[in-house]
């Protein structure tokens, strides 16, 4: 049986690495956007790439921009 090739490894980003992210702050909506899928879920650890100490602070920065309405909750359509 013929081995397939194996496939490009892909890098990911990673968006709390950047040298203008210091910590992760509710207010910025540009960066806890690349966070949220379009239907307005949180992505998960595996999608984004991100530690689990990130995930939690990405999390709670969203969850807090959802309460002062910065940010959009989950949209059900039905």
């Amino acid at each position: 049986m013929p081995r397939r090739p194996p496939s490009p490894v892909r890098k990911r980003r990673k968006p709390l690495l950047a040298p203008d992210v210091t910590y992760v702050d509710y207010k910025d909506v540009q960066l806890l956007r690349t966070f949220i899928s379009d239907r307005g879920k949180i992505r998960s650890r595996r999608v984004t790439g991100i530690t689990p100490q990130q995930q939690r602070a990405v999390t709670k920065a969203i969850k807090n921009a959802r309460e002062v309405a910065l940010l959009p909750y989950t949209s059900t359509k039905g």
